[in-house]
Formats: structure tokens, C-alpha cells, sequence
């Protein structure tokens, strides 16, 4: 159960942030519904906050995947250049083809409950009106609210807008963000070779772990039928005994700790494509306003304030990028070096037991 908001305000500070922690959300009680058209998972979110903008202290609400993507989507229309924290796969979790068993329900779970923490603990996302909406509204409330939206044909536009800006070009983007497009291709490359090199060394060490599982067993029997190796075979068996547990705890924390932390950042290397695309689209509409008042002699009034106007759009939005791209990088290398470190330490663990497994079998020779 999670403490009172005042006690754990106390408890919690962040070392580059001089307001303390407000705001904290869990995640948790999937619960499957049944209807004649759809079969879906809704999950219990229960907010407790010390904000004077929210009506109480405490909220419990309950929300589906789709009310995640409004959210996230919501929250890319209103803040184009934030970095938004991505979602997970909206069926297929990699190595999990079934929708609704409990593994692949609860490694969701894991991912919602990271993805609202995060925009939680953002500086200005935090602040956002339908993030508040998200977790307070209820069931009636949301879909009331979601119907004051853009429409489809909206959405669409901008959609078209994004791509004709990218077929088209932009002309005039500042070398800074050239260099983070090239930087945000490189990790991308990079992220999702160690997301296929951390998935294939988890199902290796799970195929050996199995292996070893059955191989143990047999020098405890063979000891019951040599008088005079009865020591040597139970101590093998003791030694492939440990290795196996501490080969589990390795295979808990491959799939706990590290492939999830990397797989998160291999959608992230999406999310800043695209905050990247809805950059130059703002650059584009404002090339192509100056492209506009040069060539008419018309209206140069009207497009002059339009001009300025999107320039300060632009400035704004370049502003809004590289000051999130700096809390992004930083938060990014902090995951990723406690992560790794993480399992360094059980790797350490790891050799030793079969560093100790190796000199017992070769200072116990079995001829």
C-alpha cells in the first residue's frame, strides 16, 4: 500500500530539482472484461498527490491501453517537441505471441506504470490538463472528454503536413539539429543490435539453465553406486547445484532489469525521430511563409505578422527540444550505466560459481 502524499514528499527529492516529489502514481489489479464485441484489460491507476490544483488528495481510476494512446497522443499534439515516454507494443511484447497471458499482462503492466511515472516526474508534461484529466476523470468523464479532441480528419491533416514537410525539406534547420538527427540514427542503430544480442544471450542462458538442471541430478545418482567416489560426485552435484541458482538470478535479472531498460530505449529511439520530424515541420511552415512574403507583393502585411509569429513558434519549439534532449540524455545514461552495472555484479557472482565449479572438478579428477 502506498504512505500518506505528506510522508513520502519527505522522503523523496530529486539532486537537480529544488521541488520535491508530488505526485506519485501506481499501476497494478489488471482485470480482464468480456463483451459481445471485444475482449480487453483495464488497470487499477490510484494517484496520490499534494497539489492545490487537484479537487482531492487521493484518486483511483481505472483505464485501458487505448485511453494510454489518447494520452500520449494528447500530450505529442500539445507539446510536439517534448520527448514523450513511449508506450509499450500495443499486441506483441517480443517473445510473448499470446495477448492475455499473465507474463505478457504483467510486463505491460511494468511499462504503463513507467510510462505515467515518467510523465509524472516531467517537468512540464507533469502540468499538462489531460494528464490530470487521465488520472482523476472517470470512465464517463474521459470519453466525454476525449470527444472535445481534434477529429480524425485533423489528425489526418497534421499527418500529411509531417510528411510533406519531410519529402520536401527543410531548408534553412540549424546545424545542431542535423547533428542530433545523425546522433539519434547512430543509437538507434546501436540500441536495437543490443536489444537482439540481450534477447538472444537470455534465451541461451535459459536453454543452459534447463540443461544444467537435468545434468545436476545425475552425479547424485551415480554417487549412490560409487563407494569411492561418493564425495567428488556429491560435490559436483553441489557445485552444478549452485551454479544453476545463481544462473536463475542471472536469467530474473536479464528479463527483469536489462531487456526491459533496453527495449524501452529502442522505442525512444522512435519517439525522437518523430519529435525530430514535428521539428522541421514547424521550420517548414515558416520557410515556407518567407518563401511566400518574398515572391507576393500582395498581403505582405498580413503574411509579415504570420511570419513572426512562426518564428517565435519555431524559437519555442527549438528551445523546448534541446533543453529536453539535455534531461533526456542525462536520465538516458543514468539507466543505462545503473542498469549494466546492475549486471555486471551479477555476472561477477556468475564466473565465480563456475570459476569455483571448474577448479572442484579439476582438483577432484574423477578417472
Amino acid at each position: 500500500m502506498l504512505a500518506s502524499p505528506s510522508s513520502m514528499i519527505n522522503q523523496i527529492k530529486f539532486e537537480d530539482e529544488p521541488d520535491v516529489k508530488d505526485v506519485f502514481i501506481t499501476v497494478d489489479e489488471p482485470e480482464c472484461h468480456v463483451t459481445a464485441i471485444e475482449t480487453f484489460i483495464t488497470y487499477r491507476i490510484a494517484t496520490k498527490t499534494t497539489r492545490s490544483e487537484f479537487d482531492s488528495s487521493e484518486f483511483e481510476v481505472r483505464r485501458r491501453y487505448q485511453d494510454f494512446i489518447w494520452l500520449k497522443s494528447r500530450l505529442e499534439d500539445a507539446h510536439p517537441t517534448l520527448i514523450i515516454p513511449p508506450l509499450p507494443e500495443k499486441f506483441i511484447v517480443k517473445g510473448m505471441v499470446e495477448r492475455f497471458n499473465d507474463d505478457f499482462i504483467e510486463t505491460r503492466r511494468k511499462a504503463l506504470h513507467k510510462f505515467l511515472n515518467r510523465i509524472a516526474d516531467h517537468p512540464t508534461l507533469t502540468f499538462n490538463d489531460d494528464f490530470k484529466i487521465f488520472l482523476t476523470a472517470q470512465a464517463w468523464e474521459l470519453t466525454s472528454h476525449k470527444k472535445q479532441g481534434p477529429g480524425l480528419f485533423s489528425r489526418m491533416g497534421q499527418t500529411l503536413k509531417a510528411v510533406a514537410s519531410s519529402v520536401r525539406g527543410v531548408k534553412n534547420r540549424p546545424d545542431e539539429f542535423t547533428e542530433l538527427g545523425e546522433y539519434v540514427e547512430a543509437f538507434s542503430q546501436k540500441i536495437n543490435v543490443l536489444d537482439k544480442v540481450s534477447q538472444r544471450i537470455s534465451k541461451e542462458e535459459k536453454d543452459y539453465y534447463e540443461e544444467m538442471k537435468e545434468h545436476g541430478p545425475i552425479y547424485t545418482l551415480w554417487s549412490a553406486s560409487e563407494e569411492e567416489l561418493v564425495d567428488p560426485l556429491r560435490g559436483v552435484a553441489n557445485c552444478i547445484d549452485k551454479c544453476c541458482k545463481i544462473t536463475e538470478a542471472l536469467n530474473s535479472k536479464l528479463s527483469c532489469d536489462l531487456i526491459p531498460i533496453i527495449h524501452e530505449y529502442v522505442l525512444y529511439s522512435e519517439t525522437l525521430s518523430g519529435v525530430l520530424k514535428r521539428r522541421d515541420q514547424i521550420q517548414a511552415e515558416l520557410d515556407a511563409k518567407v518563401d511566400a512574403l518574398v515572391s507576393k507583393n500582395t498581403e505582405r502585411d498580413i503574411l509579415k505578422e504570420e511570419v513572426g509569429k512562426l518564428e517565435d513558434k519555431v524559437e519555442c519549439a527549438n528551445n523546448a527540444l534541446k533543453a529536453d534532449w539535455e534531461r533526456w540524455t542525462k536520465n538516458m545514461r543514468s539507466d543505462l550505466k545503473a542498469t549494466f552495472l546492475n549486471m555486471a555484479d551479477c555476472q561477477r557472482n556468475y564466473y565465480e560459481e563456475v570459476r569455483l565449479f571448474y577448479y572442484f572438478l579439476h582438483g577432484n579428477s574423477i578417472t
